[in-house]
């Protein structure tokens, strides 16, 4: 049995609320019971290989206290990351932020009222100065009641009825209906998570039958593309992609307080300072060095050459990952790794396959901070509790989104990596099973956070570690999709920043109210069935494409005219080099067609986008065509 006396990485866990505990963990036993044909000898071997080299090296796994935060603490805490600072009465770094309350939605303003609320309470406590009164943020009605007594007396309708359901949740069977494995549903992006759960609070929650090896099974989620496309991470600009952590963030605890979980975030311990280069050393920090090397870097180089060398070697190899490699020549292999691997001296060639699988596990534990973050472990770890599949998707995907973009993109190599493992299962005998049994102690194990497990709670935690692992395998294409309704709150937040800078310059005063002229004038022809607009590819052509848009034109009815232009009409190429050809396609994929300006940084369409709606919504962007920064460049 994993207990905390054996080693010093403890698991992680969330446990639900009082309110919902037993349907809960009914919900949990009930998959729990189907896991039971599933092997874990995977996970306990896995374990016991993390104890022995912990032992071996008792020195450097010193933990460091973790705080236990005051009343109200959590409270500012999450205030502070949801960009609302200004609400605890103190001075924020961006005032804009303030904006942000208006774009939120009901469930999402409901959650900031409750946070605010319970930490105005816990100030009074405290005696300390008032803050905010939630009246003044929500525009709530004229009542002279305080925050708390509010809350007491007169709660918001949305809040007693998310209690009533709760209370009446006890009793209520989750097993009721069971998911068909193998079937395709729909993922609705277009709607706030937590509006579409609490839509669902008087029904009934799907469950899905935990019993599959494999994922061939598994149910299949299919996006349905809007009038708008999808937007995968990566098409939106770095300005507005800082922006979706924190919606992610606000959205995920009303998912949680809709749900009956209460999203509690962990605090960064500080550990000892290495000396090392490469293992033990902060993300930032070994992307910092590698930067200097190779600009533009976005995973670690050492991640990057350990993936690799597994991809060109391992994946064939029966039992990779699972099967250790010798402790002693890991060890060796790492002080090598240290001196030599900047200096390209290390010889690959000469290392076994699963010494490079070891070594891979050995520097996802040794970073300093888990690479799900200290503060998100024990959600990752409580979306187990979630009885609903699509419910807990919904709550991985906002965690995803929450995550450092450094722990992002390391994160997606791994997954990436770890489903060529598991498409080569007829040779390496590694299914969906195996690989998350054999991941989730790596990822869910920490030496910085001392967490006690539960007694008789070992098995379960483990079940629901793997399983988490199982779902960011298999589900990645859809996890590392930035939802339809963040983008749009994107957009509400930037013509916001916009509409408070008339108050800064006469001149850009008069520009705004001009362009917002413009636009009332645009959406009262919101059903005019056609527009004439210009693409621009100054990096490609000097010349622009005049392009008629109907409701019928998409983004890829764009590009192929550019291609057909470009062939027919011989336009004045800027650099032929750079304007590669198709393989003979009128696809043209090394094109894209980007949204610049208005009410977006700047965002890459999906090819299946209907540019005549994207125009009513953004009617003051630049559309730029430009070659896709992954195809290669014929230099």
């Amino acid at each position: 049995a994993f207990s905390s006396r054996h080693c010093p990485w403890k698991m992680n866990q969330l446990p639900p609320k009082s309110a919902v505990a037993s349907p809960v963990s009914e919900s949990t036993n009930s998959r729990g019971e189907a896991l039971d044909n599933l092997s874990m000898d995977s996970f306990w071997l896995e374990v016991e290989n993390i104890k022995q080299s912990a032992e071996a090296e008792q020195e450097e796994c010193s933990l460091a206290d973790v705080k236990t935060q005051e009343e109200g603490e959590a409270e500012a805490d999450w205030l502070q990351d949801a960009g609302l600072a200004e609400l605890l009465g103190e001075p924020a770094g961006d005032k804009d932020n303030l904006v942000l309350l208006s774009t939120l939605t009901r469930t999402q303003a409901a959650a900031v009222q409750r946070r605010l609320d319970t930490y105005s309470r816990s100030r009074r406590r405290r005696n300390k100065h008032p803050v905010r009164d939630v009246r003044d943020i929500f525009a709530a009605s004229g009542s002279q009641d305080t925050a708390a007594e509010k809350e007491e007396s007169s709660p918001d309708p949305l809040w007693h009825n998310l209690r009533t359901s709760n209370t009446q949740r006890k009793t209520q069977d989750y097993s009721c209906t069971v998911r068909n494995p193998g079937k395709e549903e729909v993922f609705n992006m277009d709607v706030a998570y937590s509006e579409q759960a609490a839509v669902l609070l008087k029904g009934s929650f799907l469950s899905e039958p935990r019993k599959l090896k494999d994922g061939n099974g598994l149910t299949r989620f299919k996006i349905p593309k809007g009038r708008l496309g999808v937007t995968r991470i990566g098409d939106l600009s770095a300005q507005d992609m800082k922006k979706i952590p924190t919606l992610a963030l606000i959205e995920l605890t009303a998912l949680c307080d809709i749900l009956g979980f209460e999203l509690k975030r962990n605090k960064a311990a500080k550990l000892k300072t290495t000396e090392k280069r490469l293992f033990g050393v902060p993300l930032n920090t070994l992307l910092e060095n590698d930067q200097k090397l190779l600009p533009n870097t976005k995973v670690p180089l050492l991640l990057q050459a350990l993936l690799s060398c597994l991809e060109k070697r391992g994946l064939e190899t029966e039992g990779i990952l699972r099967v250790s490699g010798s402790q002693t020549r890991i060890k060796s292999l790492e002080q090598k790794l240290e001196r030599d691997f900047y200096s390209g001296l290390f010889r690959w060639d000469d290392v076994h396959q699963n010494d490079v699988s070891g070594l891979l596990k050995r520097f996802i534990r040794e970073l300093p901070a888990p690479l799900l973050t200290a503060e998100y472990l024990p959600a990752f770890a409580a979306v187990q509790n979630i009885p609903d599949l699509k419910q807990r998707l919904q709550a991985l995907n906002l965690l995803i989104l929450i995550l450092p973009e450094s722990n992002r993109n390391t994160l997606k190599a791994l997954l990436e990596f770890l489903s060529k493992v598991v498409a080569r299962e007829k040779n390496n005998k590694m299914n969906l099973w195996n690989v998350s049994t054999v991941m989730a102690p790596n990822l869910f194990m920490h030496k910085g956070l001392p967490n006690k497990i539960p007694e008789g709670k070992e098995k379960q935690l483990a079940e629901g570690a793997a399983d988490v692992v199982r779902m960011m395998i298999h589900y990645q294409d859809l996890l590392w999709t930035v939802s339809s309704f963040l983008v749009a709150q994107v957009r509400k937040l930037n013509e916001s920043n916009s509409r408070r800078y008339q108050f800064c310059d006469k001149r850009i005063k008069n520009l705004l109210r001009k362009i917002h002229a413009d636009k009332d004038k645009v959406e009262k022809n919101q059903g005019e069935p056609s527009k004439v607009v210009k693409v621009h590819a100054s990096l490609l052509l000097k010349d622009s494409l005049e392009v008629h848009l109907n409701n019928a034109t998409r983004v890829a009815d764009v590009l192929r005219q550019f291609q057909k232009n470009l062939c027919q009409n011989g336009w004045n190429i800027v650099n032929t080099v750079n304007l590669l050809k198709c393989n003979n396609s009128t696809e043209c994929t090394n094109l894209l067609l980007y949204e610049v300006g208005g009410n977006i940084g700047e965002h890459c369409l999906d090819p299946d986008t209907y540019l005549l709606d994207l125009y009513h919504i953004n009617p003051h962007a630049e559309w730029i065509i430009k070659q896709n920064p992954s195809c290669p460049r014929m230099f």
